[in-house]
């Protein structure tokens, strides 16, 4: 088993919309055991999906760099597919750390496929932005690539994470969404283009038709982020706990300090940044 034991304990910061990003997190904790981390989510502006990608890019790059200034990591994580897509170019330009993103695996996808069909659940925003075709194109353009943009998965895999169950009915009516498509039944490999969804990934497993492999990019994320701490010529002290962080106060604290314990945070705190851009604004 590889325990990450040969890297220096380093600071990281895991920022998503919501809570979908500690799917990443689980990942670092497996691989990188010694690694401090600080948890943001812009629960002021969740779901990122319904939202301009102007706004989103100032947003998301105001709010890190005033994060990144108070936290000090030694590497930025966008477990965000949506954050990741569109604002990944300009935070790079405006921070000096490492910043690792996540995007949909449809490279993976089409190095695993047999049937050359391959499958993105995702949002309805990622779905649509031409991003995901220029993946396509450069990685897997001798299959054919079927997305479903749900606009449910992300609310049920968070109240999945808070511990909630989650009636079958509702995961299978947006898989069926899927594989009901022209040549849907010819899918084979499906790749998760939301972070969020890796808390429904039993369900996934279990409703989907025999022979689908599943693909979750949490754990190359957190490889990733091994590779960066690896090559880094100094890392930051870990002084104390992990601090879970949100820009607005969720609905069900309590449920969520317990669901996020395992992960090994405590209670949540308000995060507020300088002249940081509202949906309201």
């Amino acid at each position: 088993m590889d325990t990450g034991a040969s890297v220096p304990a380093g600071r990281s910061l895991v920022f998503d919309s919501g809570i979908g990003g500690m799917g990443v997190v689980q990942a670092l904790r497996d691989l990188l055991p010694a690694l401090h981390i600080d948890y943001l989510a812009d629960t002021a502006l969740f779901p990122y999906g319904e939202q301009p990608d102007d706004l989103l890019t100032s947003r998301i790059v105001s709010l890190l760099v005033c994060a990144c200034e108070e936290l000090q990591p030694d590497v930025l994580v966008i477990a965000c597919n949506t954050a990741s897509t569109i604002a990944l170019p300009a935070l790079r330009k405006q921070l000096k750390i490492p910043v690792v993103g996540c995007v949909p695996p449809i490279r993976w996808a089409g190095r695993v496929s047999t049937s050359r069909v391959i499958g993105l659940l995702s949002t309805s925003a990622t779905a649509r932005r031409p991003y995901i075709l220029q993946l396509h194109r450069d990685f897997a353009s001798d299959c054919r690539l079927i997305t479903h943009g749900a606009r449910r998965l992300a609310d049920l895999a968070e109240r999945a994470f808070l511990g909630e169950t989650i009636a079958d009915a509702d995961v299978q009516h947006e898989l069926h969404c899927l594989f009901s498509q022209p040549h849907g039944d010819e899918i084979d490999t499906v790749g998760l283009g939301c972070t969020h969804y890796t808390f429904l990934m039993d369900a996934f497993e279990r409703l989907s038709p025999d022979g689908v492999t599943w693909l979750d990019p949490a754990p190359a994320v957190a490889r990733q982020v091994r590779t960066v701490l690896q090559t880094a010529e100094r890392l930051s002290e870990a002084s104390q706990a992990g601090r879970l962080l949100m820009t607005r106060a969720p609905h069900e604290a309590a449920r969520l300090e317990a669901a996020a314990k395992r992960l090994g945070f405590n209670e949540w705190e308000l995060f507020t940044a300088p002249a940081l851009q509202t949906a309201e604004a």
